[in-house]
């Protein structure tokens, strides 16, 4: 979809950091749909939901992985799309994504519902790799809904909050730093936050922005001489991640010696939208403390 001068009057959501944004840009008043996951800012949970996930529910890590893989060997889908919901709502943008399989319904099956239902509403795909491309999400969601400015405002104010982390961690040293996006098999975080990482005042270890996050071996993760672990799993809050972080700790999985940490993933690491720079600020506070300060208790917690 391109720029456009509109502001559209109904629009779903499709992706939890999508909501984020769209609520940051003022138009909270105008989202109709979204997903079962939006849940901030918590009105976001007034909102009808339009997409289910299609996987059963109390599963540990090895269990999702090995739902996700089965139902994507069979072509089948992750996630439920209310096609009645979209016809009773009737909106006129759809906000989604085409990145990840795995984190919520791609574009493909959008664009069949909206044929099948004949709806005439323009969808917005947001698929960023890198910090950069997060915060030009921003401006794209502000040009596609007439709010070019907002987009404009918020922007500015988180790059200026990079730069004077930047400036907070720029001469320091730059720990060797290791996040987990996932712990039953091994994932190593990749997309944007490396980046994250980078901006915190670190090193990353077994992760490279602009590429997807990929599965290593445990071996490699003990023997990567990281000095800090983040656990970060993908659908993770805190307490979650803390549980795993300890799991795999335990297990004598990590590098010996590192820092381990937990970490609120699902508010500030994993959905591409205007929390991940605080999650860099986290980020910083962990592996900067004397000059950063302490995370704080709700976004991060040291495990070990």
């Amino acid at each position: 979809m391109s720029a456009s001068n509109t502001s559209p009057a109904r629009i779903v959501s499709l992706l939890p950091s999508a909501t984020e944004i769209l609520f940051d840009l003022g138009l909270g008043d105008r989202i109709v749909g979204v997903t079962f996951e939006c849940d901030f800012p918590p009105e976001a949970r007034s909102k009808r939901i339009v997409s289910t996930s299609a996987l059963p529910e109390g599963l540990d890590p090895a269990g999702i992985d090995a739902v996700v893989k089965e139902r994507m060997a069979a072509g089948e889908d992750l996630y439920r799309l209310d096609r009645g919901a979209f016809a009773d709502l009737d909106p006129d943008l759809v906000v989604t994504q085409d990145l990840c399989a795995v984190c919520a319904i791609d574009v493909t099956e959008v664009d069949d519902a909206l044929a099948h239902l004949g709806c005439n509403a323009e969808v917005l795909t947001l698929d960023p790799m890198t910090l950069d491309e997060v915060l030009d999400t921003i401006v794209t969601a502000g040009a596609a809904t007439g709010s070019s400015e907002a987009a404009s405002t918020i922007v500015a104010a988180l790059r200026d909050r990079l730069e004077r982390l930047a400036t907070r961690v720029g001469d320091l040293h730059r720990p060797r730093t290791l996040v987990l996006e996932w712990t039953d098999p091994a994932f190593t975080a990749g997309h944007w936050v490396p980046d994250l990482v980078t901006a915190a005042g670190g090193e990353p270890v077994l992760g490279r922005a602009g590429e997807r996050s990929v599965g290593v071996e445990w071996d490699a993760v003990s023997t990567s001489d990281a000095e800090v672990v983040i656990v970060a799993p993908c659908g993770f809050g805190l307490d979650g991640a803390a549980a795993l972080a300890t799991e795999v700790m335990d297990a004598g999985r990590l590098p010996s010696g590192a820092e381990v940490w937990a970490v609120d993933a699902d508010a500030i690491v994993v959905r591409p939208g205007p929390r991940v720079v605080e999650g860099a600020e986290v980020f910083a506070a962990i592996l900067h403390p004397d000059h950063c300060g302490a995370p704080a208790p709700g976004s991060a917690r040291r495990i070990g």
